[in-house]
């Protein structure tokens, strides 16, 4: 039987990967940069340090890696504030079953977004750990940000049901030892490489019951 269930946030509860990518593109060209079509995808999953930086060095921002987040973090807040984009379901989804387990939060989102999104929910108390990739060494696809969220729960990793929308994303909490549940992102589709590493998949965050959550491995 889980023991724990870890959420990602962005792309699961909320329809927000495509405002990063936007604002990180405004930003590129407002700063003089030169954007790529794959940049998104390989920013997929970055922790903060790590897209800053390659925004710095692969996109051509003539900035302090700290500036070019601060800037980034600034109009995802403004984003936010202006309309939260949760996806349907979130809510009650993660309501439902902190009735049955303790549940974790695992991010790439800035502590701040993750603080200011789960607080404008009415989230917060939902969570017994939250953990941002900047906090760990790696961002996703390695798994630290998983083992992380699994030790400030006191749960084995191997006993705790991941849920993701990413390629990176699945194959961290995979790496993990975690069982997987995809929620493919649409606007970022992941690879069926990363997909057959799930043990479940879903189309709405509904259909992610406890009876699902209880028969994953």
């Amino acid at each position: 039987m889980p023991e724990a269930v870890v959420f990602d946030l962005d792309g699961v509860l909320m329809d927000s990967e495509q405002l990063w990518s936007q604002s990180k593109q405004e930003l590129v060209q407002e700063w003089g940069g030169h954007w790529r079509d794959d940049a998104p995808q390989a920013m997929m999953g970055m922790s903060s340090r790590e897209w800053s930086q390659y925004m710095h060095d692969e996109l051509g921002l003539d900035h302090d890696p700290a500036d070019i987040n601060r800037a980034v973090v600034a109009r995802m807040e403004q984003h936010y504030r202006e309309h939260l984009p949760l996806l349907p379901g979130a809510v009650e989804t993660v309501r439902a079953l902190h009735r049955r387990w303790p549940l974790a939060l695992a991010s790439s989102a800035n502590r701040e977004l993750i603080d200011f999104a789960l607080d404008a929910a009415g989230l917060t108390s939902e969570f017994d750990a939250t953990v941002s990739s900047e906090e760990v060494t790696r961002g996703k696809p390695a798994p630290d940000v998983y083992l992380e969220a699994a030790r400030r729960l006191g749960v084995d990793a191997g006993r705790c049901v991941a849920v993701e929308d990413s390629g990176n994303g699945m194959r961290s909490a995979a790496a993990a030892g975690m069982a997987v549940i995809a929620f493919p992102n649409p606007h970022y589709p992941p690879d069926e490489e990363a997909l057959a590493l799930a043990s479940a998949r879903i189309g709405t965050l509904s259909e992610i019951t406890p009876e699902l959550v209880e028969r994953l491995r």
